[in-house]
Protein backbone atom coordinates (compact mmCIF):
# COMPACT_ATOMS: atom_id res chain seq x y z
CA UNK A 1 0.00 0.00 0.00
CA UNK A 2 2.83 2.33 0.93
CA UNK A 3 4.57 1.85 -2.55
CA UNK A 4 1.33 2.27 -4.30
CA UNK A 5 0.62 5.55 -2.54
CA UNK A 6 3.94 6.85 -2.94
CA UNK A 7 3.88 5.35 -6.86
CA UNK A 8 6.48 3.32 -6.16
CA UNK A 9 5.04 -0.03 -7.16
CA UNK A 10 7.12 -0.81 -10.33
CA UNK A 11 10.21 -1.85 -8.34
CA UNK A 12 8.28 -4.59 -7.87
CA UNK A 13 7.39 -5.31 -11.51
CA UNK A 14 10.81 -4.09 -12.86
CA UNK A 15 14.46 -5.54 -11.77
CA UNK A 16 17.01 -3.28 -11.12
CA UNK A 17 19.79 -3.28 -13.72
CA UNK A 18 23.28 -2.35 -13.42
CA UNK A 19 24.51 -0.01 -16.16
CA UNK A 20 27.49 1.14 -17.36
CA UNK A 21 27.87 4.52 -15.95
CA UNK A 22 30.85 5.23 -18.75
CA UNK A 23 28.69 5.23 -21.65
CA UNK A 24 25.07 5.95 -20.04
CA UNK A 25 23.58 8.77 -21.22
CA UNK A 26 22.47 11.64 -18.45
CA UNK A 27 18.95 10.68 -18.32
CA UNK A 28 19.59 7.06 -18.44
CA UNK A 29 21.76 8.00 -14.80
CA UNK A 30 18.89 10.12 -13.83
CA UNK A 31 16.60 6.89 -14.03
CA UNK A 32 18.96 4.12 -12.87
CA UNK A 33 19.57 6.55 -9.42
CA UNK A 34 15.33 7.28 -8.92
CA UNK A 35 15.26 3.34 -9.54
CA UNK A 36 18.19 2.89 -7.14
CA UNK A 37 16.40 4.68 -4.83
CA UNK A 38 12.77 4.08 -5.09
CA UNK A 39 14.00 0.39 -4.76
CA UNK A 40 15.86 1.16 -1.46
CA UNK A 41 12.93 2.51 0.07
CA UNK A 42 10.61 -0.51 -0.94
CA UNK A 43 13.27 -3.27 0.33
CA UNK A 44 13.64 -0.96 3.70
CA UNK A 45 9.68 -1.13 3.78
CA UNK A 46 9.45 -5.19 2.83
CA UNK A 47 12.10 -6.13 5.18
CA UNK A 48 11.26 -4.18 8.09
CA UNK A 49 7.33 -5.48 8.27
CA UNK A 50 8.19 -9.02 7.63
CA UNK A 51 9.29 -11.13 10.54
CA UNK A 52 12.85 -11.66 11.63
CA UNK A 53 13.71 -14.67 9.77
CA UNK A 54 12.69 -13.30 6.80
CA UNK A 55 14.01 -9.94 7.55
CA UNK A 56 17.53 -11.83 8.26
CA UNK A 57 17.09 -14.08 4.79
CA UNK A 58 16.12 -10.37 2.73
CA UNK A 59 17.77 -7.81 3.85
CA UNK A 60 20.33 -7.81 0.86
CA UNK A 61 17.73 -8.49 -1.84
CA UNK A 62 16.03 -5.88 -4.08
CA UNK A 63 12.51 -6.14 -3.96
CA UNK A 64 12.04 -7.56 -7.19
CA UNK A 65 14.04 -10.44 -5.73
CA UNK A 66 11.92 -10.47 -2.95
CA UNK A 67 8.75 -10.86 -4.37
CA UNK A 68 10.37 -13.29 -6.85
CA UNK A 69 11.49 -15.25 -3.80
CA UNK A 70 7.86 -15.53 -2.27
CA UNK A 71 6.06 -16.07 -5.31
CA UNK A 72 7.91 -19.21 -6.00
CA UNK A 73 8.36 -20.48 -1.87
CA UNK A 74 4.49 -19.54 -1.43
CA UNK A 75 3.06 -20.77 -4.86
CA UNK A 76 3.98 -24.30 -4.67
CA UNK A 77 2.26 -24.36 -1.06
CA UNK A 78 -0.60 -22.73 -2.38
CA UNK A 79 -0.79 -24.75 -5.08
CA UNK A 80 -0.63 -28.12 -3.06
CA UNK A 81 -3.26 -26.67 -0.37
CA UNK A 82 -5.70 -25.79 -3.45
CA UNK A 83 -4.76 -29.47 -5.08
CA UNK A 84 -6.14 -31.06 -1.54
CA UNK A 85 -9.28 -29.13 -1.50
CA UNK A 86 -10.21 -29.06 -4.99
CA UNK A 87 -10.18 -33.02 -4.50
CA UNK A 88 -11.72 -32.87 -1.37
CA UNK A 89 -14.65 -30.98 -3.17
CA UNK A 90 -14.67 -33.41 -5.83
CA UNK A 91 -15.07 -36.82 -4.20
CA UNK A 92 -17.58 -34.99 -1.30
CA UNK A 93 -20.66 -37.20 -1.51
CA UNK A 94 -23.74 -37.36 0.98
CA UNK A 95 -24.63 -40.84 2.07
CA UNK A 96 -27.56 -41.85 2.67
CA UNK A 97 -29.24 -41.01 5.90
CA UNK A 98 -26.63 -38.36 6.61
CA UNK A 99 -27.51 -34.78 6.84
CA UNK A 100 -27.83 -33.07 4.00
CA UNK A 101 -27.73 -29.57 6.07
CA UNK A 102 -24.11 -30.75 7.07
CA UNK A 103 -22.84 -31.32 4.16
CA UNK A 104 -23.82 -28.40 1.88
CA UNK A 105 -22.49 -26.39 4.84
CA UNK A 106 -19.22 -28.50 4.46
CA UNK A 107 -18.80 -27.99 0.51
CA UNK A 108 -19.42 -24.23 1.29
CA UNK A 109 -16.67 -24.43 3.81
CA UNK A 110 -14.37 -26.08 0.79
CA UNK A 111 -15.20 -23.19 -1.86
CA UNK A 112 -15.03 -20.51 0.40
CA UNK A 113 -11.54 -21.89 1.34
CA UNK A 114 -10.85 -21.85 -2.43
CA UNK A 115 -11.97 -18.40 -2.86
CA UNK A 116 -9.18 -17.53 -0.59
CA UNK A 117 -7.23 -18.85 -2.55
CA UNK A 118 -8.10 -17.21 -5.50
CA UNK A 119 -10.05 -20.15 -7.25
CA UNK A 120 -13.36 -19.00 -7.84
CA UNK A 121 -16.92 -20.53 -8.18
CA UNK A 122 -20.02 -18.93 -9.33
CA UNK A 123 -22.69 -19.60 -7.71
CA UNK A 124 -24.31 -21.83 -10.37
CA UNK A 125 -21.33 -23.80 -10.46
CA UNK A 126 -21.20 -24.15 -6.98
CA UNK A 127 -24.64 -25.60 -6.88
CA UNK A 128 -24.09 -27.57 -9.73
CA UNK A 129 -21.19 -29.45 -7.46
CA UNK A 130 -23.76 -29.69 -4.57
CA UNK A 131 -26.46 -31.22 -6.46
CA UNK A 132 -23.53 -33.83 -8.39
CA UNK A 133 -22.73 -35.07 -5.03
CA UNK A 134 -26.22 -36.26 -3.27
CA UNK A 135 -27.02 -39.92 -4.28
CA UNK A 136 -30.02 -41.10 -6.76
CA UNK A 137 -32.31 -40.84 -4.30
CA UNK A 138 -32.11 -37.53 -4.61
CA UNK A 139 -32.73 -37.55 -8.37
CA UNK A 140 -36.56 -36.36 -7.96
CA UNK A 141 -35.17 -33.33 -5.78
CA UNK A 142 -32.63 -32.79 -8.64
CA UNK A 143 -34.96 -32.76 -11.82
CA UNK A 144 -37.68 -30.46 -9.30
CA UNK A 145 -34.79 -27.80 -8.85
CA UNK A 146 -33.63 -27.22 -12.39
CA UNK A 147 -37.68 -27.00 -13.11
CA UNK A 148 -38.47 -24.38 -10.73
CA UNK A 149 -35.20 -22.79 -9.32
CA UNK A 150 -33.39 -20.24 -11.15
CA UNK A 151 -31.57 -18.15 -8.95
CA UNK A 152 -31.26 -20.17 -5.88
CA UNK A 153 -27.98 -19.71 -3.87
CA UNK A 154 -25.64 -21.79 -2.19
CA UNK A 155 -26.54 -21.75 1.39
CA UNK A 156 -30.37 -21.55 0.22
CA UNK A 157 -29.94 -25.79 -0.41
CA UNK A 158 -28.91 -26.35 3.19
CA UNK A 159 -32.62 -24.43 4.25
CA UNK A 160 -36.23 -26.42 4.31
CA UNK A 161 -36.83 -26.16 0.67
CA UNK A 162 -40.90 -26.98 -0.27
CA UNK A 163 -42.97 -30.07 1.51
CA UNK A 164 -42.36 -32.04 -1.46
CA UNK A 165 -38.58 -32.16 -1.03
CA UNK A 166 -38.59 -32.55 2.61
CA UNK A 167 -35.77 -34.55 2.89
CA UNK A 168 -33.50 -32.10 1.65
CA UNK A 169 -34.12 -30.03 5.17
CA UNK A 170 -31.75 -29.90 8.07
Amino acid sequence: MTLRYENKEYVLKKPLLEIDESTATPKELAIHKQHTDDATKAACVMVATTVPKLQKLYEDYWPYEIILDLAETFHKKSRKERYEVVKSLMTCKLKEGESVCAHVQKMQRYVERLEKLNVTFDQEQSIDLVLNSLPASYDQFILTYHLNNTDTTLTYLSYPVKAETQRMTC
